[in-house]
C-alpha cells in the first residue's frame, strides 16, 4: 500500500550520511531517511531510484554549506560556476552543456517538489532545511519539469504545530568571515503555526589585487524565509512560503585566466597548454579595429591608429600574470548583484483512498555582474602617439573642416588631453555609452564585461494519487508553467573599441558628408530583449504490487513546450552601418543615419537605402524574432523485488527529454542552424539497496547505461555561444555505503566510475585550432572583424602552395605573409593576418570554381573555411565528466556521564580528471583534485547548545571545477572556476 502524500517527511531520524549528534536508538532506525522521490513518503532504501539525501543535520555535519559542496560527497556529481553568471550541476556526465537563454536545464532544480527556472537558489547558503534530495537519471514521470540528467530537490523545514522552537548559530572565521543563521517556530493556536528563518554572511575578499593592494571577491548576502502551516482539519494541510535572497559585493564571476601566449598574435593564445601568461593583445578585437593595418586599407591616416598587429612590444607584452589563482592585477573592481523572490503555496487533502495536492510557485530573479575582461593592466603609454595626434586634430591640425569631427571624439575619450584619464563606455543599454555621457574614466585603458538578467516565472501543479488496499495504485499529475525573461545581455567594453568606433565612424561620416558621428554601437552587446516559455506536462504512473516482494511501475509523460525570443547582437558596423551623431540622445537605434542595420542574418534584407531610420528598411529587422515548439511522449518502467525486508533489487528503463531552443543572432553568417533539436536519453539502470547486521552496514550499488540522442552542446561562433546536437553513450557504476560498527562510530563511503563518449561521426571546428591539425593550412586573423578563418590547400600536403597563396594576397593588402607558430603550441598550421572575404574571392569565382590565381598555387585550387576546418570528435569524452570519484567520512561520538558529547568528524573527497571541452585537447584537461574537511563539536546536555571548530579545504587546494575558452576575437584565453580556499573558524549555537 502506498503511503499518503500527507505524511510529512519530517519523520527523519537521521540520514544515510550522518548528523553531528546521534541518539542511541537502534542502528537501523538511525540510518533511515524519509524522502519524497516518488511523490510519497518513503524510506530512501525502499525507492527503486538512485537517490542520495541529506537531512539538515547531516548537511551541517559534513560542512555542506551550498550546492558546490554537494559534489564532494555524492557519486557522479559535479558542480561548477560557468561563464555567464550561471552554473552547471552535472549528474552522470550530463550538465548544462547548452548555453543560452532558450536552453532548458539538464538537471531540474526543485524547491519543495516545485520546479524553479533560472534560479539563484544555489548562490546562497543552505539554512533551515528539512533535507536535500539528489535523484540521478531522468525523472519526468514524477516531477513537474522534465529533465535528462536528474533532479535536485531542496526541501525547506515546515512550521510545527503546537510547539515553540528556536535555534541560532553564529560563526567567525578567517577572512573576517561572519555567518549568522537562525530559526523561530511559533504556534498560533492549535491548527496554525509560523516559522521564520534566515542567514547572513559577510566576509573579506579571497583575492589580492596587485593593482591597488585591495582585496576583492568578497561576499555580502542575506536570505530570509517565512512559512505558514494551517491544518483546518485532520485531512487537510495548507502550506505557504515566501523567501527573499539578496547579494551585493565584489564577487568575481571568473577566478583566473590562463593562456599559452602566442608570439604571432594571430591566435592570442596557443593550443599546447595553459600557462599563467597574458594573452597577446594583437589578437583582440579592440586592437584589430584600431590598428594601422586596418586604417591603411581603409585609406585613413595611420598616425591615428593605436598600434599595429605586428607590434612588439604590444599592450600586454611587458606584463606578467600571477600564478596564484587568488592574486590578480586589475584596474576595474568587480561588482556583483543578485536577488530572488520565491513564493509558494500548497494545499493537500486526504479523501481516504485518494489523496490530492495543488501547488503553485512564483519566482522573480535579477542578476548583474561586471569584472575586468582580461584581468590584466596593459601599457597605456603605447597609445600616447595616436592620442596626441587626435588632440591635435581636435585643435584643427587637420584643417577647420575636420575639427568638428575630431573635437567630440577627444572630448569624450581624452577630456584631460593625451596624458589624462582615458574614458570608456559604461555598459549602457541605450548603446550611446561614452558618447552619450555614460563613461568610466581611469588612468588605465579599461576593458570589462557585464552579464545581467531579469525575469520571472510561475507554475501550477496538481497531483492525485491512490492508496488502495489492492494490488493496483496510481499517480496522476499535470503542470503548467510560464517563464519570461525581460532582459538578458552580455557586454564587452574596451577603450580601444570606443576609439575605433569614433575614428572610423567620424572619418567615414566626413567622407559621406554626414554630421559628425561615431559607428554604433561602440561596445559588444548580445541582447535578448524578451524570451517567453510556455510549457505544460501531463504525467503519471501505475503501480502493480504482485505480492509483498515484487512490484512493477509503469509511467508516461507528455511534454509540450513553446518558446519565443526577440534578440539582437551588435558591435560597430558588423550588421550594417549605423552612423550615430555625437549629438544623439535617447537610444542608439533612434539615429536617423542607420543604413541597413540587420539584426537577423537568416533573413536577407530585401531593400537598399543609404540612409534611413533603423528598423524601417524593408527586410532589415531591428531584432531577430523566432518561435519554436516541441512536444514529446516519454516514460519509464521499473521492476523491483525485495529479497528481504532489508534488501531491494531493481531494474529500470526510462526515456528522458529536454526541449530544444533557438540560437541567438550572429554578427556574421557562418552556417549555424537557427535552432537546435530537443535532447533525448534512453536510460537503463540496475541497482541494489541493502541493510545488513541490523543497520551496521548500509550498501547501495547502481549500474547504468545511457544512450543520448541530440545531446545539446555549446560552442563559440562569431563572439556568440551557439548550440549544436551530438549523439553520445554513457555508462558507469556507483557505490554508496554507511558503516556503523557501534552506535558511536559512523563511516560513510562513496565511489563512482563514469565513461562517456561521442558515439557517432560528428564534425566540428575546434575554436582553439581552426586549422584542424593540418600542416597544409593557414589560420587567418581577419583584420576586418577579428574573427578567424582557415585557408587550406586543395592538394593534401601542399603547405608551400597555400602559404604562397596567402602571402601573395596579403602582399596586395600591404600585409605580411604566414608565420609558423611555436613548435610546442599545439598548432600544425601557420598563421597570418588577412581578410577572409578577400582570400575567398581570390580562391573561387562567383560560381564556386577555382580562380586562375588559386590554380597557380595549387592544381586543385585553394579552400577557405569561414568557420574553420572541422574535425571528427567521435569517441571523445563529454565535458565535466570525471571518470573516477570517491569520498570517505568518519565521525565518533564520545558520550560523557553528564549528558554532554564530543563529536569529531573528518571528510575526504577526490574527483578525477575531466575535460573542459568536447575536443579533449591538452589545454582542455581539468586536473583531478582532493578536498578535505574536519570539524569537532561539543554538544551540551540534551543537545541544547554546542560549540565547534572547523576547517574546510585543509590542503588549501586551488581546485579547478570548470573552464571556458573565449572567442577568437578575445584571444582564446581560458577562464577557470575554482573551489574556495582554505577556511577555518569557530562557531556556537543553541536550540530549544
Amino acid at each position: 500500500m502506498r503511503k499518503s502524500l500527507l505524511l510529512a517527511a519530517t519523520a527523519i531520524s537521521t540520514v544515510s550520511v550522518p548528523a553531528i549528534a546521534q541518539d542511541q536508538q537502534g542502528m537501523l532506525d538511525d540510518n533511515v531517511i524519509i524522502v519524497t522521490a516518488q511523490r510519497q513518503a518513503q524510506s530512501a532504501q525502499d525507492v527503486p531510484i538512485a537517490v542520495s539525501a541529506f537531512s539538515g543535520e547531516a548537511l551541517e555535519a559534513q560542512q555542506i554549506e551550498n550546492s558546490s559542496d554537494l559534489q564532494l560527497t555524492l557519486p557522479n556529481i559535479t558542480f561548477t560556476k560557468t561563464n555567464f553568471t550561471s552554473s552547471s550541476f552535472t549528474i552522470r556526465g550530463i550538465g548544462d552543456l547548452c548555453v543560452g537563454v532558450t536552453c532548458d536545464q539538464a538537471t531540474a532544480i526543485h524547491l519543495n517538489d516545485s520546479p524553479l527556472f533560472q534560479t539563484r537558489l544555489f548562490e546562497t547558503e543552505f539554512f533551515d532545511l528539512e533535507r536535500v534530495e539528489v535523484l540521478r537519471g531522468p525523472q519526468g514521470t514524477l516531477f513537474g519539469r522534465s529533465a535528462t540528467s536528474g533532479v535536485v530537490n531542496v526541501v525547506t523545514a515546515k512550521p510545527q504545530l503546537g510547539e515553540f522552537k528556536a535555534s541560532a548559530d553564529a560563526e567567525y572565521g578567517n577572512y573576517n568571515a561572519i555567518k549568522v543563521k537562525g530559526m523561530v517556530n511559533v504556534p498560533l493556536g492549535e491548527t496554525l503555526a509560523a516559522r521564520i528563518a534566515g542567514v547572513y554572511i559577510n566576509r573579506d575578499g579571497y583575492t589580492q589585487n596587485l593593482f591597488d593592494g585591495s582585496k576583492i571577491d568578497d561576499r555580502d548576502l542575506y536570505s530570509v524565509r517565512g512559512s505558514l502551516r494551517w491544518e483546518p482539519g485532520p485531512d487537510t494541510t495548507i502550506d505557504l512560503m515566501g523567501s527573499y535572497f539578496r547579494e551585493k559585493d565584489s564577487r568575481m564571476r571568473i577566478q583566473k585566466q590562463l593562456c599559452q601566449r602566442d608570439p604571432t598574435g594571430v591566435l592570442g593564445c596557443l593550443n599546447g597548454r595553459l600557462d599563467a601568461s597574458p594573452v597577446n593583445s594583437t589578437a583582440l578585437l579592440s586592437s584589430i579595429f584600431a590598428s594601422r593595418e586596418l586604417f591603411a586599407i581603409q585609406g585613413l591616416p595611420t598616425s591615428l591608429a593605436l598600434g599595429s598587429v605586428y607590434d612588439d612590444p604590444e599592450f600586454y607584452s611587458n606584463t606578467t600574470v600571477p600564478s596564484d589563482p587568488r592574486t590578480v592585477n586589475t584596474a576595474f573592481k568587480p561588482d556583483y548583484f543578485t536577488s530572488e523572490i520565491i513564493a509558494e503555496a500548497k494545499i493537500q487533502h486526504d479523501f481516504g483512498p485518494i489523496q490530492a495536492q495543488l501547488s503553485g510557485t512564483y519566482q522573480k530573479i535579477k542578476v548583474d555582474s561586471r569584472q575586468d575582461y582580461n584581468l590584466n593592466v596593459g601599457n597605456r603609454d603605447l597609445f600616447t602617439p595616436a592620442l596626441t595626434v587626435l588632440q591635435a586634430a581636435a585643435n584643427g591640425a587637420f584643417g577647420p573642416a575636420l575639427t568638428p569631427y575630431f573635437a567630440p571624439v577627444a572630448a569624450a575619450l581624452i577630456p584631460g588631453g593625451p596624458g589624462g584619464p582615458l574614458c570608456t563606455s559604461d555598459t549602457d543599454p541605450s548603446g550611446l555609452g561614452v558618447f552619450g555621457g555614460n563613461g568610466i574614466c581611469s588612468t588605465e585603458s579599461l576593458q570589462f564585461d557585464r552579464s545581467n538578467q531579469t525575469g520571472d516565472a510561475w507554475s501550477a501543479e496538481a497531483i492525485i494519487n491512490s492508496d488502495f488496499d489492492g494490488m493496483f495504485n496510481f499517480l496522476l499529475g499535470g503542470i503548467y508553467a510560464r517563464s519570461n525573461t525581460t532582459e538578458n545581455s552580455y557586454y564587452v567594453n574596451a577603450f580601444g573599441l570606443d576609439y575605433a568606433s569614433a575614428i572610423l565612424g567620424t572619418l567615414a561620416a566626413a567622407n559621406a558628408g554626414l554630421p559628425p558621428s561615431h559607428l554604433g554601437q561602440s561596445f559588444f552587446r548580445n541582447n535578448t530583449d524578451d524570451f517567453s516559455l510556455k510549457s505544460y506536462g501531463i504525467f503519471g504512473e501505475a503501480y502493480l504490487d504482485f505480492n509483498d516482494r515484487l512490484k512493477l511501475t509503469l509511467g508516461l509523460r507528455y511534454n509540450n513546450d513553446k518558446k519565443s525570443v526577440r534578440a539582437r547582437s551588435q558591435l560597430l558596423s558588423s550588421n550594417g552601418n549605423i552612423f550615430v551623431p555625437f549629438s544623439q540622445t535617447g537610444d542608439l537605434y533612434d539615429t536617423p543615419l542607420g543604413a541597413l542595420f540587420d539584426a537577423d542574418p537568416f533573413t536577407p534584407c530585401t531593400a537598399a537605402s543609404p540612409v534611413g531610420a533603423v528598423g524601417t528598411v524593408a527586410g532589415c529587422e531591428a531584432f531577430q524574432n523566432r518561435d519554436v515548439k516541441f512536444d514529446k511522449l516519454t516514460g519509464r518502467a521499473v521492476i523491483d523485488y525485495k529479497v528481504t525486508d532489508d534488501n531491494l533489487l531493481y531494474f529500470s528503463y526510462s526515456r528522458g527529454y529536454k526541449s530544444g531552443g533557438i540560437n541567438p543572432p550572429l554578427q556574421a553568417s557562418t552556417g549555424v542552424q537557427e535552432s537546435f533539436l530537443p535532447e533525448q536519453v534512453d536510460a537503463f539502470e540496475i541497482g541494489s539497496k541493502n541493510s545488513f547486521g541490523d543497520g551496521a552496514l548500509q550498501l547501495n550499488v547502481t549500474g547504468f547505461y545511457y544512450k543520448y540522442k541530440n545531446l545539446q552542446l555549446s560552442r563559440i561562433v562569431s563572439r556568440t555561444a551557439v548550440n549544436d546536437n551530438i549523439n553520445a553513450d554513457i555508462y558507469g557504476a556507483e557505490v554508496e555505503a554507511v558503516i556503523r560498527p557501534d552506535p558511536d562510530w559512523l563511516i560513510n563511503l562513496g565511489f563512482s566510475y563514469l565513461k562517456s563518449k561521442v558515439s557517432d561521426d560528428s564534425f566540428f571546428s575546434n575554436t582553439r585550432d581552426f586549422g584542424g591539425g593540418r600542416s597544409d593550412a593557414v589560420i587567418i586573423k581577419d583584420i576586418s572583424n577579428a574573427a578567424n578563418c582557415a585557408v587550406a590547400s586543395g592538394t593534401a600536403g601542399n603547405s608551400a602552395g597555400v602559404n604562397a597563396f596567402v602571402g601573395a594576397v596579403n602582399g596586395s593588402l600591404g600585409l605580411q605573409g604566414p608565420k609558423a607558430f611555436p613548435a610546442d603550441g599545439g598548432i600544425a598550421s601557420t598563421g597570418a593576418f588577412s581578410i577572409c572575404s578577400v582570400l575567398a574571392g581570390a580562391a573561387v569565382d562567383a560560381q564556386g570554381n577555382p580562380t586562375p590565381t588559386a590554380l597557380a598555387f595549387d592544381p586543385n585550387g585553394i579552400q577557405v573555411f569561414a568557420a574553420g576546418i572541422p574535425v571528427n570528435i567521435k569517441g571523445n569524452e563529454l565535458p565535466q565528466a570525471p571518470n573516477l570519484k570517491f569520498s570517505v567520512g568518519a565521525q565518533y561520538t564520545a558520550n560523557f556521564d553528564n549528558g554532554m558529547s564530543l563529536v569529531p568528524r573528518v571528510d575526504l573527497a577526490y574527483t578525477g580528471e575531466s575535460f573542459g571541452s568536447i575536443f579533449n585537447g591538452n589545454p582542455d584537461k581539468i586536473k583531478g583534485y582532493a578536498q578535505a574537511n574536519a570539524q569537532i563539536q561539543l554538544n551540551g546536555t540534551n543537545d541544547k547548545w554546542y560549540v565547534r571548530g572547523f576547517i574546510q579545504n585543509i590542503f588549501d587546494s586551488n581546485s579547478v571545477t570548470g573552464q571556458y575558452v573565449t572567442d577568437q576575437s578575445s584571444g582564446l584565453y581560458t577562464n577557470i572556476f575554482t573551489l574556495e580556499p582554505r577556511r577555518y573558524g569557530i562557531g556556537a549555537g543553541f536550540k530549544f
